[in-house]
């Protein structure tokens, strides 16, 4: 059971880290206390999982025409998603959110390379392996 869960709190703690270095780089986001900064990084990435999948499939024909650089403004209206509902934090506008999304997107992505050394053994499941199961 802690083989899936390492993951998934190592995920979390680099989402957190993001968001707090994001709002010391830029003013127009703020986190009202460290409860704020966890809960939002805990539900931006569970609004990555199920709310931005379905974004990117109802908008797949803008998403086409502009070569998928919608995905761009689809991480920003994530990330003020998130804001809306976690009282603490705080998203001044949407530019201040698209610069903030890509900061997050890039450092996430280079911190998972080297903390989760991207090695399949730190990949979240999303379903048991053949001929196992999760329980």
């Amino acid at each position: 059971m802690l083989t899936n869960l390492t993951p998934f709190l190592l995920h979390w703690a680099i989402t957190s880290f993001a968001l707090w270095l994001a709002s010391h780089l830029f003013k127009g986001i703020r986190f009202g206390s460290t409860g704020a900064l966890v809960l939002s990084a805990l539900l931006l990435g569970l609004a990555n999982a199920v709310v931005r999948p379905l974004l990117v499939l109802l908008t797949l024909p803008l998403t086409l025409v502009t070569f998928g650089l919608f995905l761009l403004v689809i991480n920003a209206l994530m990330l003020m998603l998130v804001a809306k509902l976690v009282d603490g934090f705080k998203v001044d506008g949407f530019w201040t959110a698209l610069w903030a999304s890509m900061f997050i997107a890039l450092l996430s992505l280079v911190l998972g390379a080297f903390v989760l050394g991207g090695s399949p053994e730190f990949t979240i499941e999303t379903s048991p392996a053949p001929g196992r199961m999760w329980l």
